[in-house]
């Protein structure tokens, strides 16, 4: 299939794009890409394209925009019931942590999970899985942690798999049992991370290697916190999972800095996220490594709370910066990563160029696909959206509405999301 007649082609090729590179879209006006199979065969001008292709299927842009599909590198995709009561404590005064405290935020939702049958679980994330897809978002990291028990974070990992063969989104999956201390150890963390390191992470592995996925084993992710996981608690748990094989992820800084982000860092973790109360000195020790940044804007706008990544200072440090939905149901239900660019150019600061690198090449790089996904470029999955306007500013101008036209996901084309 031969994509011409593009107005814009953004194709990010060359990389990942640290610090003040960032933005570096590409683009090759005119432009054509041809796809054979799940595979991008050749990008380039539209007339060269056509000439040296003049019997091969074709599909007219109409002069429209084209780019990479969304990379969505942290979210919490999977989960039963919903929080909205939590949503009008908070309008009402209730600080995050407080409603935590009383019972609510993750252990809400973890009830209500553990209550979940597995088919029930399925289609409700199923139902997210589309959104996200009909949004823009090709590929998805997508976290387990609320079960915080085996079983139900085995589960979880089983309903994420299922997800991914059903399709078209591509799931990407994280452990995260060290989401939060459950309520049977509420008066002994030590305790739950002990049996995070010596029960659960032994059990994944066990399960993944049984089940004969072909995917690498999932990241494993800790909640580094106050009123979550220590510091200390978080390197026992990370320490524990990389000498176990499996790759490294951490949530850090959300509402007090900790150091997660150094540690991060020094355990070569693919991604440190939130990031909100990052230190200037951990800002330095992440972008002096290869760990990516994960700017999460939904969520600090979910909470009506002023502060956000410092985006600016991270690129000034010569970081990576990725942007992600951080889709949950506590404090950003939110399946549109359009609407993720349109905050990062608001709160973060970032240009609409930026947002989208962000949001494509670098997001693959934080979930560590950057080889074969987040560029439009020879040899590359045939992960591509089709807007509906011919400027890619619109991206990040626009939002609450849904500018995606067209997706071509592993060569096949989604055109109408009315009828699948």
């Amino acid at each position: 299939m031969l994509i011409h007649s593009i107005s814009q082609l953004l194709t990010l090729r060359g990389g990942p794009q640290r610090g003040h590179e960032l933005g570096r879209l590409g683009i090759i006006p005119n432009g054509a890409v041809l796809i054979r199979g799940e595979r991008i065969e050749a990008v380039g001008d539209s007339d060269e394209l056509r000439a040296a292709y003049p019997d091969e299927p074709d599909l007219d842009a109409k002069g429209r925009v084209v780019l990479p599909g969304f990379v969505d590198p942290h979210t919490h995709l999977v989960w039963a019931g919903d929080r909205a009561a939590e949503f009008e404590m908070r309008l009402q005064g209730k600080t995050y942590m407080e409603i935590m405290a009383a019972g609510g935020g993750i252990v809400s939702t973890v009830r209500a999970t553990r209550q979940a049958s597995a088919d029930d679980l399925l289609e409700q994330t199923r139902k997210r899985a589309e959104s996200l897809f009909w949004h823009g978002t090709t590929t998805a990291e997508a976290k387990t942690g609320y079960g915080l028990e085996t079983e139900s974070e085995l589960q979880q990992l089983e309903t994420l798999l299922r997800l991914d063969s059903l399709g078209p989104l591509e799931i990407v999956p994280t452990f995260l049992g060290a989401h939060a201390i459950p309520v049977e150890y509420k008066d002994d963390p030590d305790g739950y991370t002990r049996l995070v390191c010596e029960e659960m992470l032994p059990a994944v592995r066990r399960w993944w290697q049984d089940q004969e996925i072909e995917q690498p084993l999932p990241f494993v992710d800790v909640f580094c916190e106050t009123g979550a996981f220590s510091l200390e608690q978080s390197r026992q748990i990370l320490e524990t999972a990389r000498r176990l094989g499996f790759p490294l992820k951490i949530h850090a800084d959300e509402f007090d800095n900790l150091g997660g982000a150094s540690l991060a860092a020094e355990l070569n973790a693919a991604s440190a996220d939130h990031l909100v109360k990052t230190s200037p000195d951990d800002i330095r020790t992440l972008a002096a490594s290869d760990t990516v940044a994960v700017a999460l804007p939904c969520t600090p706008f979910g909470l009506a709370d002023p502060h956000y990544t410092p985006a600016r200072e991270i690129l000034a440090a010569g970081g990576l910066l990725a942007i992600a939905s951080d889709i949950n149901p506590g404090t950003a239900w939110c399946e549109s990563m359009q609407f993720v660019i349109a905050l990062a150019c608001r709160y973060l600061r970032l240009t609409p160029a930026q947002a989208i690198a962000a949001a494509t090449i670098n997001a693959a790089a934080a979930i560590q696909r950057d080889s074969t996904i987040g560029s439009i470029e020879p040899g590359k999955q045939a992960d591509l959206i089709i807007l509906n306007v011919d400027d890619y500013r619109h991206l990040g101008y626009r939002f609450g509405t849904n500018l995606v036209e067209m997706i071509i996901k592993r060569g096949k084309v989604y055109a109408d999301h009315r009828t699948g």
